[in-house]
């Protein structure tokens, strides 16, 4: 284990190590197919302020490398709604290793608590009801509509072993803990890139488009192969590919975008996955500021979509479809979308989920999905899958 070495081909004792490091104050930690990372301090907080945030970033990295931080790195979360203050600093170092061992990782009991819906089944059909409405009057192309799920246990969450079942489940995603501040941690295994830079070269991957997974073979490809048929999720897949491009092209002239898209998955779902690449003279951080919010977690024209989630949810997202990750001095990083999450606060958690919304949307369809999108987290918790059916399971879970 140390802060420039690392396998990124096969799975990494020293992983586990990272992982059981985890506290609420542990500003980044990152499991991947291709390595752990650990942020175990931060040296110079990135101060809200009016200068773009990408130039405080690079500001408070110069900083701490000249009050003799070794390897200097940007570490940390942007929240969905980029006006408001981001929880980000610069760590000494970033500690690395290669990919936490399913085998190794550390399984979670289930979580006895009480659960409720916000807002409620019925209520969130009602607004994405609402949005195609919206919609088909012409007002925007796309918007995407959340729920969450609160729940309160008699017990303290602990983050390892809560980590290490996320990781064991979805070994293909990006799980991952950030300190937000104030005894809140953001957790969870997202299966979303939004853009890395590795030696001026770029990478984004969209998803937008979704099935739920089923545990019979035949009828899962069924599902599959409709999905990358289906005329209503592919249009929702073009509005994001072609909102990612446009915001990339200023800063990647010879972007590199696939005609068509193909099939990722995790344990519960199924996505249309979009793969950009390209160079770049960007740092990571600006690039994944330029992309941020896309089409995938906000909606198009984002402005409109924007506003119509304010209006249409009845919470505030915070870093949920936010992103987190990091940049080095170099520029290079990795910054991913803050989706299959939850908010960890001690003994309470807030589950989120969302879907996206356009014209052929149908209410129940879309109430459906974030059920199932909520499945990464229940099950890590040892929750039934159900238990995003509210009213009905939520007494069961007491």
């Amino acid at each position: 284990m140390s802060a420039n070495d690392f396998s990124p081909t096969r799975p990494d004792p020293a992983a586990q190590a990272l992982l059981l490091q985890v506290r609420p104050s542990t500003p980044l930690f990152v499991a991947s197919p291709q390595h752990t990372l650990l942020a175990l301090g931060i040296h110079t907080p990135v101060a809200h302020g009016a200068a773009p945030l990408a130039q405080r970033a690079r500001d408070a990295l110069v900083q701490a490398a000249a009050e003799g931080a070794s390897a200097p790195v940007v570490v940390g979360a942007v929240p969905f709604d980029t006006a408001r203050p981001a929880a980000l600093g610069i760590a000494p170092a970033l500690w690395r290793a290669g990919p936490l061992a399913a085998s190794a990782a550390t399984q979670s009991e289930r979580l006895a608590c009480r659960l409720r819906a916000v807002p409620p089944g019925a209520d969130y059909a009602a607004a994405v009801a609402e949005g195609v409405r919206r919609i088909r009057r012409g007002e925007l192309d796309k918007v995407v509509l959340a729920r969450s799920l609160e729940l309160s246990s008699e017990r303290r969450v602990e983050l390892p072993a809560l980590l290490g079942g996320l990781a064991a489940r979805n070994p293909l995603g990006y799980t991952f803990a950030v300190n937000l501040g104030g005894g809140r941690t953001l957790l969870g295994a997202s299966p979303e890139l939004l853009v890395s830079r590795t030696g001026g070269v770029l990478r984004a991957n969209p998803l937008a488009g979704s099935a739920p997974r089923s545990a019979d073979p035949v009828e899962d490809q069924r599902r599959a192969q409709a999905l990358l048929a289906s005329r209503k999720d592919l249009e929702e897949h073009r509005v994001v590919v072609e909102a990612v491009a446009a915001a990339l092209r200023p800063l990647c002239p010879q972007l590199q975008v696939p005609a068509r898209p193909s099939l990722v998955h995790t344990p519960a779902m199924w996505h249309l996955s979009t793969e950009l690449t390209g160079h770049t003279e960007a740092d990571a951080l600006t690039l994944a500021l330029a992309l941020h919010p896309t089409p995938a977690v906000c909606g198009f024209p984002r402005g409109r979509a924007h506003e119509l989630i304010r209006h249409l949810e009845p919470f505030d997202r915070g870093f949920y479809a936010g992103a987190f990750g990091w940049t080095d001095a170099k520029g290079d990083g990795e910054w991913v979308v803050a989706i299959r999450c939850a908010e960890v606060d001690d003994r309470q958690l807030r589950l989120f989920a969302g879907a996206g919304i356009v014209a052929e949307s149908q209410p129940q369809a879309e109430l459906a999905e974030t059920s199932a999108k909520f499945r990464t987290m229940l099950d890590a918790l040892g929750l039934a899958h159900d238990a995003a059916e509210l009213p009905a399971a939520a007494e069961a879970l007491a």
